[in-house]
């Protein structure tokens, strides 16, 4: 090989190894490490002909200059407090070292960028060390008067142009991203001012011609129109409803007011919608005239039925239907008139900014993070800017413009008092969620008694949105006139005849509660068929909903295929998936699985903290799942973890060895914490032990090992907000859908179902809500190792090894889509 820096070729072992690394796929920035060389000088040994094939490998990810350096400057710049905001500042710090651009961190939001100085600030890998499960943003944030004239903007345009800086990646709700684009629009203004007053030359003018633009979009309120979460939305949930249980603990026999602070209702829409609260107030739809004696007669009878706690959610600034304020003191000396309850109020304010950031949130900023890099360095003078958001589990690209200005058209409707359009403004996930919730608040006379009964059971281990499910499901049942029984312990319970008949208040306060209040059980209906049958047709069965997880899919693939034996199987049967695993065939989601995941962090968290002040150690940790490696996988994103094993990415003793230098070789340097997880099956024999065993010896002298497996906690503790509200919303379309059924399959006053479509799994599949028949779920189905075939968050452990500075090919990568946004595209109902 030739001395670095001159114009000969590499010689032919090297070259073999350069080129098979580039064939493969393989990041470019590790062929000149492996070389010990610089960028510059590694692209000097290339040919020609070598330099164009490593650019059309690489071309769809990296901005390529002409002097055969990467131009390529990527700006962190935050204004806004949130939990995950740190996650999303980590993924994108991490993600452009990691392509081999210069990653910028600037402190206090626009203030900064105007300001200039120590401000603006040289990232390094380690400058977002263990950060990820810090709550608001260590970069700090500040609202910021002088970039709104045209004097900060020019001081912002010189402070990025003298570090060389032209992308910019912006995290803020629609204010912060709205000056994001005008500071884009009039860049090539500002640097002409600049160079009117002999602050920049021509060169420096025409070399930083263009800024790129891409926006996070950071808001606890969810209210970014185009996007189905935005970043910090669920952490404020969890906040929320931490508290609200706290206090529904304390309120036996008296009225709890709870104010909750949300610009945009949809913190306090999804608060009501979890906590199963009698009454709610937000601005997008006021109480009719006399809502006051509707109220308290409700809630009498609400308590003459037997009912010792009763709540109501406030959203900040409701109002009546003339625009008039509702506040939560109206309302508390309203009930003491004319109830004489013992009401309290309490308005939690801005403690739903603080504290850790929830798994779905550092996940998703991560997620958001990764994109916007490769957004950027895609990016050219004709593009547009953009927002990254999500759309069902994908990231996509939204044009900023469009998502500002269909958010500030909700406003535009509520201060005009189009209630209803602001409603669907909000997208159709918000306004199914107001009607789910007026429909499962209050139990309204049904209009006819159907004659269809139904019964639901719960089937296999316990799973955290299991009674949010049922509870939505039996109120649905009631309300459209069925008769509903519960079977206590599965299968074997309803071949046992542990069946009862229910009522509306039976279910009063499941919501929240963790577990099987049903009690679940893991028998199969092979086992016990006969009787089984005889009870579906003692209690005149008509309707089948079964809430569980793999064992719930086996169970019903059984009555399935039992039709043509019993007559009496002949009926609609359903599925809510619900297992810590996320292991259902025929949906992305199961309930339970976020619970899991918050609980798996939680303890990963403490497990780190533990070592706080000692030496350098590393953690192993099992979790359960099963076969299934979507609990150690997302955990692992959620957790900054090192590495993640499953089953499902297979992996050797070479693997092994490699993972344990490649971690050896980080805490040398200033890493002082490491932490692999492995799933409980993810190896026959290379056992949690045996991986224990080998990183204690391998970084004997350099970090010490512990060994920690999680167990039966992943599976217990209250449900995640997500798991409370998709279970509802699981339940009420779930028992709609057999409704449905039964009515079309009505023969002679007598149901009979026997076609495929007529034994369903519903699961949510990217953004919508769909049934999937089981006899076609089977082929899609591994039945030895209990879980799909194909699984759509394998796609996640690219990202997880790249923020955790693996060697790794980037082919696999799913680059986010342009997605518009318009009014049919809020239409689209996302399942939450």
């Amino acid at each position: 090989m030739g001395v670095p820096g001159s114009t000969c070729c590499l010689s032919g072992d090297v070259r073999y190894c350069v080129l098979s690394c580039l064939r493969v796929g393989l990041l470019m920035r590790w062929s000149w490490l492996y070389l010990n060389i610089s960028r510059n000088d590694f692209l000097g040994l290339l040919s020609a002909e070598e330099e164009y094939t490593l650019f059309k490998l690489c071309s769809t990810w990296l901005c390529w200059g002409n002097s055969k350096t990467l131009k390529v400057r990527c700006l962190c710049c935050t204004s806004c407090h949130g939990a995950g905001m740190n996650a999303a500042v980590r993924a994108v710090t991490r993600m452009g070292i990691y392509v081999g651009a210069k990653v910028y961190l600037i402190y206090e939001g626009y203030q900064g960028l105007v300001d200039g100085g120590d401000n603006i600030t040289l990232a390094h890998w380690h400058s977002v060390t263990n950060i990820i499960q810090l709550g608001g943003t260590v970069i700090g944030s500040a609202r910021c008067k002088a970039f709104t004239t045209r004097e900060g903007r020019v001081a912002a345009a010189f402070n990025l142009v003298k570090r060389g800086i032209t992308n910019l990646c912006v995290c803020g709700g629609d204010g912060s991203l709205t000056g994001a684009n005008i500071f884009r629009n009039e860049w090539s203004g500002l640097l002409a001012e600049l160079l009117a007053k002999g602050r920049i030359t021509a060169e420096t003018a025409k070399q930083y011609g263009h800024l790129n633009i891409v926006g996070l979009v950071g808001s606890i309120d969810n209210d970014f129109c185009g996007t189905d979460m935005t970043i910090g939305a669920d952490s404020a949930l969890h906040r929320i409803m931490e508290i609200v249980d706290a206090i529904t603990t304390t309120a036996i026999s008296r009225l709890m007011l709870i104010e909750v602070c949300s610009l945009h209702r949809y913190l306090a829409l999804v608060t009501a919608l979890a906590s199963g609260a009698d009454w709610l107030f937000i601005p997008e739809a006021p109480p009719e005239e006399g809502w006051e004696e509707l109220m308290c007669t409700r809630l009498g009878e609400s308590r003459s039925k037997g009912s010792r706690l009763n709540v109501i959610i406030v959203a900040e600034g409701a109002i009546n239907k003339k625009g008039e304020q509702i506040s939560s003191g109206y309302i508390k000396d309203l009930v003491v008139k004319r109830l004489g309850y013992d009401t309290r109020v309490t308005v939690l304010g801005h403690v739903q900014r603080g504290g850790t950031p929830s798994a779905f949130d550092r996940v998703l900023s991560s997620k958001l993070g990764v994109e916007a890099v490769v957004a950027l360095m895609e990016a050219t003078p004709d593009t547009p800017a953009c927002v990254i958001g999500l759309s069902g589990n994908q990231s996509v690209r939204l044009p900023l413009m469009e998502g500002v200005e269909m958010t500030k058209e909700v406003q535009r409707a509520m201060n005009e008092k189009r209630f209803e359009e602001a409603i669907q403004l909000r997208g159709r996930s918000f306004e199914n969620n107001w009607g789910i919730y007026k429909l499962l608040a209050y139990q309204k006379p049904a209009q006819v008694e159907s004659n269809f009964s139904l019964a639901i059971l719960n089937v296999g281990a316990p799973a955290a949105g299991m009674n949010a499910a049922v509870r939505s499901a039996v109120r649905v049942g009631l309300a459209a006139g069925h008769k509903v029984y519960t079977v206590s312990d599965g299968f074997e319970g309803l071949a046992n005849g542990a069946v009862k008949e229910v009522s509306w208040n039976t279910v009063a306060g499941w919501t929240g509660q963790g577990g099987s209040l049903l009690g679940t059980k893991r028998t199969l209906p092979s086992s016990c068929m006969e009787k089984l049958v005889e009870n579906i047709n003692k209690y005149n069965i008509q309707a089948l909903l079964v809430v569980g997880g793999f064992e719930a899919y086996e169970g019903i693939l059984e009555l399935f295929e039992a039709r043509g034996s019993y007559n009496e199987l002949c009926i609609p049967m359903c599925i809510i998936p619900a297992t810590i695993s996320n292991n259902v065939p025929g949906t992305d989601f199961s309930l339970g699985s976020d619970t899991a995941v918050n609980a798996a962090m939680e303890s990963c968290d403490k497990i780190k903290q533990s070592a706080t002040g000692t030496k350098r150690r590393v953690f192993v940790v099992e979790t359960m799942g099963g076969y299934c490696g979507y609990l150690a996988s997302t955990t692992g994103i959620a957790v900054g973890a090192d590495a993640a094993y499953i089953f499902e990415e297979p992996f050797n003793i070479h693997d092994l060895k490699m993972n344990v230098e490649h971690l050896t070789e980080k805490m040398k340097k200033d890493i002082q914490r490491g932490l692999v997880l492995r799933n409980e099956k993810c190896h026959m024999h290379y056992t949690t032990d045996f991986i224990y065993n080998l990183y204690s010896a391998e970084g004997k002298g350099i970090f010490d090992c512990r060994v920690n497996v999680l167990g039966h906690l992943q599976q217990g503790g209250t449900p995640s907000p997500f798991d409370r509200n998709f279970g509802t919303k699981l339940g009420v379309r779930a028992v709609q859908w057999l409704t449905e059924r039964m009515t079309s399959t009505l023969r002679h006053g007598r149901v009979f179902a026997n076609s495929p479509d007529t034994a369903c799994v519903v699961g949510l599949n990217k953004k919508v809500i769909s049934f999937s028949p089981v006899t076609e779920l089977k082929a899609q189905t591994d039945f030895e190792h209990r879980m799909p075939k194909e699984q759509w968050w394998l796609s996640l452990r690219l990202m997880l090894k790249m923020l955790a500075k693996y060697q790794t090919s980037f082919n696999q990568y799913i680059t986010g889509e342009i997605e518009h946004v318009t009014r049919q595209s809020l239409s689209i109902d996302t399942g939450f």
